[in-house]
């Protein structure tokens, strides 16, 4: 029995040095003091893509470093981090403050724009809240205006274009919604706003027709009082579809719609001559 628990403890004394060992060279360097040691190490661990251990030495040492040459690049790298780590708020803000901290570093334009595309990253799917990717739109347009000779424009645009048809998708399916709960007024005036945030969609003829059939489903369903107000208001909708686009699959059904829309407004003419 003692030979026995002798071993035991032979045996968890092994495992205990053991597993010690395992972690003693992050810990022992973590907790050693030794700022170029850490700084070091730090670099190791970053260049071997093990993010949250170059993050933690990084953290240790940025204040020793103040005043350094140094200090740009840990920095840089430290932003770096948070971006690996999917902590894009946080990798928005540290890359922002690299820009302002320094202003001459030959890495602000790479921060400015890391800056704008971490803000991309949170862009979610247009169903969503789109609040980060006005953001993202946002610093893009900052960072093309503050380096209109950068190589990194042309992906910027083709990244503010991406974001802007989720937005006008966002917008068309909420006009869209109104519609359907036959909440006309609000398709309309949804329907416009669209055409003007977004005045060069691929789906200007689409909205035109929804406009068109918005204004004279609203038309009929008005009380008698508004309702010729807002045939005339379905005519100067339908003519200027039929205007743009006279050859559309939509084009007949938009001309009975006229057509309907000039008949009942003729029939008010009628009402109030024979009154």
């Amino acid at each position: 029995m003692k030979i026995r628990f002798l071993t035991y403890v032979l045996w968890a004394i092994s495992v205990a040095v053991s597993s010690s060992s395992c972690k003693s060279e992050f810990e022992q360097i973590r907790a050693s003091g030794d700022t170029e040691l850490i700084y070091q190490k730090a670099l190791e661990y970053y260049d071997a893509e093990d993010w949250q251990r170059a993050q933690t030495l990084f953290e240790l040492v940025i204040s020793a470093f103040r005043g350094r040459p140094e200090l740009e690049e840990l920095y840089f790298k430290y932003a770096y981090t948070y971006y690996h780590l999917g902590r894009y708020v946080l990798a928005n803000y540290y890359f922002s403050n690299f820009s302002n901290t320094f202003p001459h570093s030959d890495k602000r334009e790479e921060a400015d724009f890391m800056a704008a595309y971490s803000f991309y990253q949170l862009s979610p799917s247009y169903r969503l809240d789109q609040s980060y990717t006005l953001k993202a739109i946002d610093a893009f347009q900052l960072f093309v205006n503050t380096y209109p000779s950068s190589p990194r424009v042309p992906e910027c645009n083709r990244l503010m274009d991406q974001m802007r048809l989720k937005l006008e998708q966002k917008a068309y399916d909420a006009a869209q919604l109104y519609f359907n709960l036959r909440d006309y007024q609000a398709a309309i005036v949804s329907f416009e706003n669209l055409l003007k945030d977004f005045p060069e969609t691929r789906n200007a003829e689409r909205v035109r027709y929804m406009l068109v059939k918005s204004a004279f489903l609203m038309a009929e369903n008005s009380i008698y009082e508004k309702q010729e107000e807002r045939f005339h208001q379905t005519i100067t909708f339908a003519n200027d579809f039929l205007n743009k686009y006279s050859d559309s699959a939509y084009a007949n059904e938009v001309r009975e719609i006229a057509a309907r829309a000039q008949a009942t407004i003729k029939q008010f003419a009628n009402d109030r001559y024979q009154k």
